[in-house]
């Protein structure tokens, strides 16, 4: 076989080049993946094509070696590809392994929306979800997936997940937004006090409408540690009660997660509101839309954040 590099260099030495220069494009040429090209495809290139594709060689070779060295380039997380176009040799770039697999995290993140929420949710999975103990919960759980992906257009009851301080609730549902969001499905997953906080916060303003809307919507809801706030009946009848409604009519899948039973809810969250009113029938009203759109999984074991 021909050395290409050697050929294409004493082509070259004819041109007003610096030696310098010479070397740099016949070790250019000499590069493994350029030689490789060239002989593939060397029927439709002339040298007279080749010399005029030197500084797309040299192009390559550099970017390349920049990055084998772990240098940067002007063109972070993408790789030079040398290709055949119109009898000449034209450098393209390309997403690197480690640049797509960064994009598909990205894209499985933007799927699952937190809010008010730590960040480290993101990484929950079914796979590491601690079964023992749990076992109830994470069938429950892993039911709830297989089904939903089988038929999304069907209503599909969430879970209520009741339990005590820490027995992993909040890390279920995550791991069950992370598992869907792997097939392409938006949840969105909500620390509800922190979020009634927020609209209080922010009464009197534009800010609630786009907010209220997004969570009314989302194909799977989850309103994460419900109960552990003072209820206003505001929140309660224009807010929670406005977006239960929505979902219930539109058949769309909701999960909650509470320190109550469903039965405490009503009686000890719902019921009385931070006034100290009682109002048992519009509690009761919300409580039959959460009986509606989610059926109630107990989850009992030993506290993990004091681990």
């Amino acid at each position: 076989m021909k050395n290409i590099g050697k050929e294409i260099s004493d082509e070259l030495a004819s041109h007003h080049w610096n030696e310098n220069y010479r070397q740099l494009i016949k070790e250019a040429f000499n590069d493994p993946d350029v030689q490789s090209l060239i002989t593939t495809h060397r029927d439709e290139l002339t040298n007279e094509d080749l010399k005029r594709s030197a500084s797309k060689v040299y192009e390559f070779f550099t970017i390349k070696n920049q990055l084998k060295r772990g240098e940067a380039t002007l063109a972070p997380g993408y790789e030079p590809k040398l290709n055949v176009v119109n009898h000449t040799l034209e450098v393209v770039y390309i997403p690197s392994q480690q640049l797509m697999a960064e994009q598909k995290i990205a894209q499985l993140h933007a799927r699952v929306k937190l809010l008010n929420l730590p960040k480290s949710l993101r990484q929950a999975s079914l796979a590491d979800f601690e079964v023992a103990g749990r076992e109830a919960a994470a069938s429950a759980a892993a039911d709830f997936v297989q089904q939903y992906l089988t038929d999304p257009k069907k209503f599909h009851q969430g879970l209520y997940l009741s339990g005590s301080f820490g027995v992993g609730k909040t890390y279920l549902l995550a791991a069950i937004a992370n598992k869907l969001a792997a097939e392409n499905i938006i949840s969105m997953l909500i620390h509800f006090p922190s979020f009634a906080v927020k609209l209080k916060n922010s009464i009197g303003t534009s800010q609630n409408t786009p907010l209220i809307e997004t969570v009314k919507k989302v194909p799977i809801l989850m309103l994460d540690d419900i109960g552990a706030d003072q209820l206003s009946s505001w929140i309660r009848d224009d807010i929670l009660g406005v977006i239960l409604q929505y979902r219930m009519q539109e058949q769309l899948a909701t999960f909650f997660s509470s320190n109550f039973s469903q039965q405490q809810l009503l009686q000890e969250y719902l019921t009385v509101n931070n006034r100290g009113e009682a109002e048992p029938l519009k509690a009761q009203r919300i409580m039959e839309r959460i009986r509606y759109l989610s059926r109630e999984t107990i989850m009992i074991g030993k506290n993990r954040r004091n681990q």
